[in-house]
């Protein structure tokens, strides 16, 4: 026998599934992110380098937060990532990175898988003991109902002074035969979030 309350139940189950991914946190796919740096040495060679381990989260209230495994650097000359883990970063007192933001998910909710909108946000990044904060230009793209992603339109420059990072970065000039290290790092990212 049909009941007359069935359809509304139904109607209720599709809009709370609807709604779902917009209640749901949104977890990183580090398989398909990814996290770059370019290093400039003596003045004129740019080399781009990556961290292989990304962990990342933005919850239900928009609170964003990407975790990096330092030791998961990887310039394409293993002996370089050793002094950069060792030297550096100092993994041992320092293993992650960690850049938090506050996001608002309506816009992106809101957006039709393919369409994008730009963000400007503050984001925090604390590295080797310290923090700072940073503007970051973002697009977002809405890639289906469970994806988004998330790119820098412009690269995030990090100063090595900002991060007590330059007796790291002396040490790594020496150790290399170099005559000098840029201190200033353009930083880039994709990265991709899924709804769980």
């Amino acid at each position: 026998m049909f009941n007359a309350s069935f359809p509304k139940a139904l109607a209720a189950l599709l809009l709370a599934c609807a709604a779902w991914p917009a209640q749901a946190n949104w977890y990183l796919d580090n398989e398909s992110s990814r996290l770059s740096f370019v290093t400039t040495k003596n003045a004129n060679v740019s080399e781009v380098q990556r961290f292989l381990v990304l962990h990342g989260k933005v919850d239900a209230k928009g609170m964003a937060q990407l975790e990096v495994e330092l030791d998961s650097i990887n310039s394409g000359i293993p002996l370089r990532d050793e002094r950069m883990r060792k030297e550096l970063f100092e993994i041992d007192r320092h293993p992650d990175a960690l850049i938090n933001a506050q996001i608002n998910l309506r816009p992106i909710n809101d957006l039709a898988p393919g369409a994008q909108i730009e963000l400007r946000l503050p984001v925090n990044v604390t590295l080797h003991g310290k923090q700072h904060e940073y503007t970051a230009e973002l697009l977002a793209t809405r890639l289906d109902d469970r994806r988004f992603q998330v790119v820098t339109l412009e690269p995030l420059v990090l100063n090595a002074a900002d991060f007590d990072l330059l007796p790291g970065l002396e040490t790594l000039r020496k150790a290399a035969g170099l005559s000098a290290i840029s201190l200033s790092v353009p930083v880039g990212a994709v990265l991709i979030f899924t709804a769980r």
